[in-house]
């Protein structure tokens, strides 16, 4: 089945040519507006779209003053912040091309890209991220200059490293000498140039290059304006790793279309933000959705009583109203003035909790459950779900305000074309497919068929225009019944069923029972603790104790009401602790590296099977 003419690529009429020319054209249409608001102590400051120009073009300036040449790689080693969106619209308007690597690589992995990638110039954010550079600085040798965004170079690097300060000085200094330097360069830019080499986060074995040119990203920015879900009245407020393509294709659509956004990348600092920032929309990992659920439920079930009673009303109207509108039916006469009370006693606050002003949320990166998408619809939080890899540069097709389907990942994007093979696995075509992976010819072929199909690994359907995913191809297995499981629908449902769960790991390949591995939220599980006799006690000591396990095992016996009889889950272990990026089980996405864990806890998982 395939969806999505390419005929529709007459709505693409306001592409660009490459992102250079996407950001030129927005900063001459709306010079004076906002762009970006960040974090400044405890202020925010704002930068037009005028200004950015200016500071990027000064910048640019100095990496042509380095000897970057087009298409040469410059990365950026930083958390999400304004420098991230400096440094990077540097590197456009020098027609060089980005790379981009997680604070959180570790040291061999950073070597790895950089040298991988034949990078020049890596814009480093801090002392922590200069010392990984260091550490494997002669397997790098096409690194020539490390600018380093905070603090000041150690004398004993000698003028390897510089600071954004000496760079941006290097830059203007150029452009009183060449005052056409960046005009020159953007003149050289064409769509297929290489725009963007982002390196997968690599849930198994190393991370592979993945090479985006101008026309993924400018395609990426006139699809989404073409579905008229976003305006340049919009608000977004942005913490999403920029390392990750779901962060890069926001600021492709944000260039396109114009609206501000406020940045900030830490993540335990994104309900204190929204609330100051009163967005409209913003985009996350359903991880954060899940514990902003688990968050909210604890704190009602710890308030017990009238206030608890109170909320669960209140939802249970929600959720009927919610059944209403997804029917595209308005409530009327009790229901609605049942609605108007729940609403302003109890829904309104969750939403106050976000800003007030939310229009929309947007989910990506991973599996949303269905039931998790329903209970923030029943608040009057509509979660949009898409779908796309960073192989697709993020977005292949996105639910929409008006057009929506909870549990769906919405219509394919207009000029995109896509079709279920007979196993049942997604494939891809249109202008937002990469080119190709980095030096890796072979494994390119592998998954962009002769005919031009990007073969995704992921397995789902179509019900009429809305896609559907089921599991990762490479996820699901089969019990030693001869059952398939797909465990990451079995994940999803157990964490919107459990407030206190953070990773359930369901495993079973050729196993005679499914069984799983379970770690909880170490600030949700602490007023658990408080109400069971546990108050004062270690997070290791809590988890694992006799009544944490009961309590889990309540949650899992709901979960397999709901589920068919061979993957029922027959015995669970808690983890003493959590799963984390640091420790290489999660990706900075915040994907589980499944391979990573069952190979880490094969003791754990045998012992449920003795």
């Amino acid at each position: 089945m395939t969806v999505a003419d390419p005929g529709q690529l007459a709505v693409l009429s306001n592409r660009k040519d490459n992102m250079a020319q996407m950001f030129l054209d927005r900063v001459a249409a709306t010079p004076h507006r906002e762009a970006f608001r960040y974090p400044s102590g405890e202020q925010w400051k704002s930068l037009t779209w005028r200004e950015l120009d200016e500071l990027a073009r000064r910048r640019a300036a100095g990496l042509i003053a380095l000897g970057v040449e087009p298409e040469q790689r410059v990365a950026v080693a930083s958390s999400t912040r304004m420098e991230w969106v400096e440094c990077y619209l540097a590197a456009v308007l020098a027609a060089a091309a980005t790379t981009t690597i997680y604070p959180t690589t570790m040291a061999t992995d950073v070597a790895f890209i950089v040298g991988d990638a034949d990078v020049h110039v890596v814009f480093a954010e801090d002392a922590g991220q200069l010392d990984k550079l260091r550490e494997h600085r002669s397997e790098t040798p096409s690194l020539q200059k490390v600018v380093l965004i905070d603090g000041e170079p150690p004398e004993a690097d000698g003028d390897w490293v510089v600071s954004l300060a000496a760079l941006d000085e290097l830059g203007t200094k150029y452009l009183e000498q060449h005052g056409s330097a960046v005009e020159e360069r953007l003149d050289q830019i064409k769509p297929d140039h290489l725009c963007t080499l982002i390196y997968t986060s690599g849930t198994t074995g190393r991370p592979k290059g993945v090479r985006l040119p101008h026309s993924v990203w400018t395609y990426e920015g006139a699809a989404v304006e073409g579905i008229q879900v976003l305006s340049p009245d919009d608000l977004q407020f942005l913490w999403l790793p920029l390392s990750h393509v779901f962060g890069q294709v926001l600021l492709a659509v944000q260039f396109q279309i114009g609206f501000a956004t406020a940045i900030d990348g830490r993540i335990d600092k994104i309900v204190e933000n929204a609330a100051v920032v009163q967005p409209t929309f913003m985009a996350a990992a359903p991880r954060i959705f899940e514990k902003a659920h688990a968050r909210i439920v604890t704190m009602m079930e710890a308030e017990g009583g009238v206030k608890a009673k109170l909320f669960h009303w209140a939802f249970g109207v929600g959720e009927r109203v919610s059944e209403l509108r997804q029917q595209g039916k308005e409530p009327g006469g009790a229901l609605a003035a049942q609605f108007t009370l729940a609403d302003k006693l109890v829904l309104s606050k969750i939403r106050a909790r976000f800003g007030g002003r939310i229009r929309f949320f947007v989910s990506g990166s991973a599996a949303l459950d269905k039931k998790l998408a329903e209970w923030f619809h029943a608040a009057g939080l509509l979660i949009l779900e898409g779908y796309g890899l960073s192989e697709t540069a993020a977005g292949s097709s996105l639910n929409r305000p008006g057009q929506y389907r909870l549990g769906s990942v919405g219509p394919i994007f207009p000029g995109t074309q896509a079709k279920i093979a007979e196993d049942g696995e997604i494939l891809i075509k249109g202008p937002g497919v990469m080119s190709g992976y980095h030096n890796q010819p072979e494994q390119t072929g592998e998954v962009i068929d002769a005919d031009g199909w990007f073969h995704t690994g992921d397995i789902g359907h179509f019900d009429d225009e809305f896609l559907f995913i089921t599991d990762r191809k490479k996820d699901l297995f089969k019990t030693s019944g001869g059952k398939y499981v797909a465990p990451q629908v079995i994940e999803g449902r157990f964490k919107t069923i459990c407030p206190y769960a953070s990773q359930f790991v369901v495993h079973g390949n050729k196993r005679n029972f499914v069984s799983a591995l379970v770690t909880l939220d170490a600030d949700a599980i602490q007023g658990w603790a408080a109400q069971n006799g546990l108050a004062g006690k270690s997070y290791a000591e809590i988890v694992t104790s006799d009544a944490a396990h009961a309590m889990v095992q309540g949650y899992v016996d709901e979960l397999n009401l709901g589920l068919n009889r061979w993957e029922t889950i027959k015995k669970f272990t808690i983890l003493d602790r959590d799963l984390t990026v640091e420790s290489g089980e999660m990706t900075p996405s915040l994907k589980l590296k499944r391979k990573h864990v069952e190979n880490e806890y094969a003791d754990v998982l045998d012992k449920m099977y003795e």
